[in-house]
């Protein structure tokens, strides 16, 4: 287990790289059955009929599972804190089959002046295929503890 980061130990261009995870059709339809019940979500051939030409996942189900990959990748002292998002974008859609990892890279680091206690911390993060086809690009705004708690 990697020991947590703080502030003070994050730099710019730094990255985080998850595990992979594969996307099944079963897993496709459980989420998009109770969270976005559209047939290219839910059934094969009104996929194939559809603007995706084949099932493919829910924006919102890849943003989960991202969510889950960043989780178990990014060490932040206190957890993964969101501050609010600045983009979210799904190029490409997520597929049955789609091994999908998520590499998370730091693009600004400020300290907070309000509260001098906590850092802002902006990730890009992308999730992509095993082809390297980003299903997910989201830049979030994070708060990161500072390691002295006080930092006046």
């Amino acid at each position: 287990m990697t020991a947590p980061l703080y502030f003070e130990d994050l730099s710019h261009g730094q990255t985080f790289r998850s595990r992979t995870h594969t996307l099944t059709a079963e897993a496709i339809k459980h989420f998009a059955a109770e969270f976005d019940p559209q047939p290219f979500h839910l059934d094969e051939a009104a996929a194939a009929a559809s603007f995706f030409a084949g099932l493919c996942a829910s924006g919102w189900h890849t943003t989960a599972l991202t969510m889950r990959l960043l989780v178990e990748s990014v060490p932040f002292a206190g957890g993964v804190i969101g501050a609010g998002m600045d983009e979210l974008r799904w190029p490409n859609p997520a597929r049955p089959g789609d091994v999908l990892g998520a590499v998370s890279e730091i693009i600004e680091l400020r300290p907070s002046r309000s509260r001098p206690e906590i850092g802002l911390v902006k990730l890009r993060i992308t999730t992509a295929n095993q082809a390297g086809a980003p299903v997910l690009v989201l830049v979030s705004n994070n708060i990161v503890p500072r390691r002295d708690g006080a930092a006046r």
